[in-house]
């Protein structure tokens, strides 16, 4: 039996459907969600859910934790900390195919295009992607854009060997940058952009280089958790997928109602900012032809693929993790329901 199959079978997709009300006949079962940073616009999809009571309905008592970068969420995974998380999918990959026993899975993708760049100076030497060889980069060990970057310098044409990463705490990759201490950071372009123009470096006077605009079209944001969880509660899964893409729905349909809730969780959330920031996801991440036609998490299977590929041979891994057997959509709402 495959273990899609499998899955299939343990979760009852391959079988009629359970009463309406089942799950919420019983006791609330606890979920607890990581997200992949910092309580911001970008990731408030998931606080508009709760605040909301979407997880409510859907009978599941959620508990909702900041993380410390996309890296950290499939450890987190792994390890039991935590049932389901939200990070850029790519860091997953990764992590999957040097640890096949994770049974690391992505249950919807909610970003079609990854946020994840360099910045650089747009009065420095750097202009392209080439100049960055034996240049010198910030950024956290867990980022996302730093642990990608050898696709990225595959896909355009940098050998990664010439470029050196700089080890730094998140609150100090931006500054590294503005005081020239760094030639340039890695991040997803909704936070180091922003976070370079608060500290003095408006974004006319950056250089940003969007990983898709040179040769690597990963998908971004994503919905993970594990396969054995999956297995174990299939109607958890089901409700808090559900909850969560209503809840990001929300956020395109409503920013200015995803601002207040963010403010209420957050109260020293700049608004202006965020609104920015929500403004720029938008721009670069979420909304594609894909996502207009198709709605949220409208994966290409072909392209899911091609980006497997691409993580694997940037890392020099094997190649082991197959599209089909990662990329499980069978918990996905029904398509009118993810249409944005």
């Amino acid at each position: 039996m495959t273990p899609r199959r499998h899955l299939l079978l343990a979760t009852g997709l391959a079988a009629p459907l359970a009463a309406p009300g089942v799950l919420r006949a019983q006791p609330a079962p606890r979920l607890r969600l990581t997200l992949d940073w910092a309580f911001q616009s970008p990731n408030a999809f998931a606080l508009v859910a709760r605040e909301r009571g979407y997880f409510r309905e859907a009978g599941i008592d959620v508990q909702i934790d900041r993380g410390q970068g996309s890296g950290g969420v499939p450890p987190a995974l792994a390890a039991g900390s935590h049932d389901m998380g939200y990070a850029d999918i790519n860091p997953a990959i990764r992590f999957l195919a040097q640890n096949p026993e994770s049974g690391l899975i992505c249950v919807a993708v909610l970003h079609d295009r990854a946020p994840l760049c360099v910045i650089t100076r747009a009065d420095g030497p750097i202009r392209t992607p080439k100049d960055l060889e034996g240049r010198r980069l910030a950024a956290p060990d867990f980022d996302a854009g730093r642990q990608l970057f050898p696709a990225f310098a595959q896909a355009a044409g940098v050998d990664a060997s010439r470029v050196t990463f700089l080890s730094v705490a998140p609150a100090l990759r931006e500054p590294m940058l503005v005081r020239r201490e760094a030639d340039g950071v890695t991040g997803f372009v909704t936070t180091s952009a922003l976070a370079l123009k608060g500290i003095g470096l408006p974004i006319p006077q950056q250089r940003i280089m969007m990983y898709y605009d040179h040769g690597l079209n990963l998908y971004g944001g994503a919905l993970l958790t594990t396969r054995a969880y999956a297995e174990r509660n299939p109607a958890v899964v089901r409700g808090a997928v559900a909850a969560l893409i209503r809840g990001f729905r929300d956020t395109l349909s409503n920013p200015a109602g995803m601002i207040q809730v963010l403010r209420q969780v957050e109260p020293l959330t700049d608004a202006a900012l965020e609104m920015e920031r929500h403004q720029l996801n938008v721009e670069r991440v979420i909304m594609t032809d894909n996502v207009r036609a198709n709605g949220l998490s409208a994966v290409d299977m072909s392209r899911m693929q091609t980006g497997i590929t691409a993580v694997e041979g940037a890392f020099n891994l094997t190649p082991r993790v197959e599209a089909a057997q990662f990329y499980l959509p069978d918990f996905l709402p029904p398509a009118e329901q993810r249409r944005i």
